[in-house]
Formats: C-alpha cells, sequence, structure tokens
C-alpha cells in the first residue's frame, strides 16, 4: 500500500510511546548518524545503556532531563513501501490536550498499553479522544512483554478487554518490546503463537479511510482575490470533494446558485481539483462573496445553535457566563457555551452562536464539524470541538433573552467602562445583523 499516511501514539505515562517510536525509526534506518551519535552520548549520560530510543522523539531538554514526554513530537520517515508522518503524544494527564492537537490530523492511532499494568484510565481517555476525532483505525500495542514472560494469556486478555472501548472501529492487536525489537520491525521468535504482522509491516500495508474526495463538495472562502478589475476569484483549501470547471454550486448562507468558471493555481488553470488541495475559484456569474461564506454542491446544515464534544484546553474554566470566540472554517464569531469544564476535561456542550454556523457534523466532514474556543481577553486557545448535530434555536422570547444576557455578560467581563461600551456594541451589530 503506497501513500502517506498519518499517525500518532497515546496511552498512559512510562507505556513506552518514545521507545517504540524511537526503536521503529532506528530500526528503519530513518536516524542520521549525528543523531544517532548524540542520543548515544545521551543514554551513557544517563546510564540507560548503548541506547536509550526515546531519545529520538523526546527532544525537549525537560522531556529528556524527566524521561518523559511532554510536547507533542513529530518525525518524518520513509520505508520503501510508504512515507509517514508520526506524532508522538504526552502520556501525562496534564497534557491531554498535547494528545488532542497530535491526534487531530492523524489517520490512525498507536495505543500503547503495558502488559504489567493492563489498560489504565489515561489509555481510556485517550482512545475516547481519538474516536471522537474520527479516527477508525487503531493498533493496540501491549508492550514490556518481555517482563511477563511473553506470557500469551496476559496479551490476551488485555486485547479482549479493549475490544468494546472503540466503538466502530478497527484494532490490530499486537504483543511486543519496543526496548528489545520484539515484533516491531520482524516477527519475534518468543511469541509463535502470534501470527499477525509486526508493528511495521502493518503500517505499511494498512488501508485508512481518506474519503473526503468522495464528499460532497465543501469550500469555505478564505480570501477574496482581486488583482484587477477584470478578476475576481475566491481562494481556500478544499474541504472535502471534487470540482471541475462548469459544476454548478451554491453559496452559502445566501444560498445563491451559481456555476464555477475556472480553478485557477499559480502552476494554471485545472481541469479538476480535489480536498485537500488549496485553489482559486471563479464564477460564472456576479455573485456577493465574503471570507466566511462556504460553497458546496449540496446544502450543509446552518444553524446558530449546535451540540459538540468539547475538549477543553485552557487552565481558567470554561465559564457559562462568559462570551468566547468560536473559530469555525474561515468565520469568527462570538459564541455562548452552556457546561462547565476545567483543563483537560471532555464533555458535550450546546453551543449558542451570534450568528449563523455552516457546518456538516464531525463524523462526516472534520474540516466543516470541528472548531477552536478562542478566550476573547487573553487571544489564547480554550478549547477545541466536533460538532455532533445542530439544535432547535427556540423560539424569539428565548432568543431575545438570550440576546440580553450575552450583552450584559459582555459588559462585566470587560476591564473598563470603554471595553465595556465597544463590547456591547460589537455584539449589538452581529446580533442584528
Amino acid at each position: 500500500m503506497s501513500g502517506l499516511l498519518r499517525l500518532c501514539t497515546a496511552g498512559s505515562v512510562d507505556d513506552g510511546k518514545s521507545t517504540l517510536i524511537g526503536r521503529l525509526l532506528y530500526e528503519s534506518r530513518a536516524v542520521y548518524e549525528d543523531q544517532l551519535s548524540s542520543v548515544r552520548a545521551a543514554s551513557r549520560n544517563r546510564g540507560a545503556g548503548p541506547i536509550d530510543f526515546s531519545l529520538f522523539t523526546d527532544g525537549l531538554r525537560a522531556e529528556r532531563e524527566q524521561g518523559i514526554t511532554i510536547d507533542v513530537a513529530y518525525r518524518y520517515f520513509a520505508t520503501a513501501r510508504r512515507k509517514f508522518i508520526l506524532a508522538d503524544t504526552p502520556g501525562h494527564e496534564q497534557y491531554t490536550r498535547n494528545m488532542a492537537t497530535g491526534a487531530s490530523t492523524a489517520d490512525l492511532a498507536i495505543l500503547l498499553v503495558d502488559a504489567r499494568h493492563g489498560i489504565r484510565d489515561q489509555t481510556r481517555r485517550h482512545a475516547r479522544i481519538a474516536r471522537l476525532l474520527g479516527i477508525t483505525n487503531f493498533v493496540l500495542a501491549v508492550n514490556k512483554m518481555d517482563l511477563v514472560g511473553f506470557d500469551r494469556s496476559v496479551y490476551e486478555s488485555i486485547r479482549d478487554g479493549f475490544a468494546g472501548l472503540l466503538d466502530g472501529a478497527t484494532l490490530h492487536a499486537i504483543p511486543l518490546s519496543a526496548l528489545h525489537g520484539d515484533n516491531v520491525v520482524a516477527p519475534s521468535s518468543e511469541t509463535p503463537w502470534f501470527t499477525g504482522a509486526p508493528l511495521l509491516e502493518y503500517l505499511e500495508t494498512v488501508s485508512v479511510d481518506r474519503a473526503a474526495a468522495d464528499h460532497p463538495f465543501r469550500f469555505p472562502v478564505q480570501l477574496v482575490v482581486r488583482p484587477s478589475h477584470d478578476f475576481r476569484g475566491y481562494a481556500g483549501q478544499i474541504a472535502a470533494g471534487t470540482i471541475r470547471p462548469g459544476d454548478p454550486i451554491t453559496v452559502w448562507p445566501s444560498g445563491r446558485v451559481t456555476r464555477v468558471k475556472r480553478i485557477v493555481t499559480w502552476d494554471g488553470d485545472l481541469a479538476l481539483a480535489h480536498a485537500p488541495m488549496s485553489v482559486t475559484l471563479t464564477l460564472e456569474d456576479e455573485v456577493d462573496i465574503s471570507r466566511g461564506d462556504l460553497l458546496a454542491t449540496t446544502p450543509p446544515q446552518i444553524g446558530r445553535r449546535v451540540e459538540a464534544q468539547i475538549v477543553w484546553m485552557d487552565e481558567r474554566p470554561l465559564d457559562p457566563r462568559r462570551v468566547y470566540l468560536l473559530k469555525h472554517a474561515a468565520r469568527v464569531v462570538t459564541a455562548e457555551l452552556s457546561s462547565s469544564l476545567g483543563l483537560n476535561d471532555i464533555g458535550l456542550v450546546a453551543v449558542t452562536a451570534s450568528r449563523p454556523l455552516i457546518f456538516d457534523p464531525y463524523d462526516r466532514n472534520r474540516a466543516t464539524g470541528s472548531f477552536v474556543v478562542v478566550d476573547p481577553v487573553t487571544n489564547a486557545t480554550a478549547g477545541a470541538g466536533m460538532i455532533v448535530r445542530g439544535l432547535d434555536e427556540g423560539s424569539a422570547a428565548e432568543r431575545g433573552s438570550a440576546a440580553a444576557g450575552r450583552l450584559a455578560r459582555a459588559a462585566r467581563s470587560a476591564a473598563s467602562e470603554a471595553e465595556a461600551e465597544e463590547a456591547v456594541q460589537r455584539l449589538l451589530e452581529e446580533i442584528l445583523t
């Protein structure tokens, strides 16, 4: 199986994620000689033997000193059969937000379990996040099998216990030892009872679902290109589907129907474009289109209220009394969130936006079904959301009450009278448009 595979690691702390990935890189000859020399020297300083494989991915000084993974480490490597982008993500609960970041673009997740301890809460947590993020292919790496004498019953107990945690996903379980290389690149003589593919072989041959190009066309407009009076184009990245000149498309939220005239790129016009290409489209008709609008071949969902799974990433808890910024596709709106969440919490939240969102459920389209929550005071990324479904918007009286509440909260959260006046004015403009 050729092509690119994006993968991430997940699991509890000290299950051996970085060691496994380091071993994989080393055995596939994906490390440079200077890297190898540096890691050998650092391994001797730590008394870790000839090579501490975790150092190939734990690049931060704090990570090496503490022997843990803190940040997401990305590695690019290739074999004769496939190219890989690999994200080694943290196992500590306090870095769950980093794990969610690494998993957000992955096609496959490697879930590690220490054979001595079995499935732990943090492993379940990471599995849940990976499923929420739309990952449907999982490798269950039962690591440190050498420390339990390669006991088959231990491996099978963990494998069977994990099967129920991944609803609707594909699971390939492998007994291995990252430290000694058993079943990492080649089959191990220590596990004659295991007849499945070792890790690298499985990664080289697994077929992942990349059906974005087969989904209905979605094109969030990022920029209106107007270099001269006789050219007007709409630039962005195709979120799903394919498009050709002459295809009919609808502009949302206006609902205007037109046709694609040209597909323009730096290298010239194209006869066909597909996700995830970045292109500029010109249209047959003069249509009022702005940044944040969506071009589509089938109707998306439109509404101000949605239900979403949110991973909270801010040390300041989610406060339902505050107004947040929601970055969805190429549009930024203010929004209220219904439930309280703390750092690294995951919860189902009702989101009420000041302007209609043009979306698909996340399980149908990652790009139009996801959003980022931003704290308007600090401008920090506060959370990541995956839209589950649209919600009824309620009666006019309820909407008016909610608008009044938003205005009052915006004024209370301002640091000064001038900021309060500006915030209220901005909200009024959004409510009335």
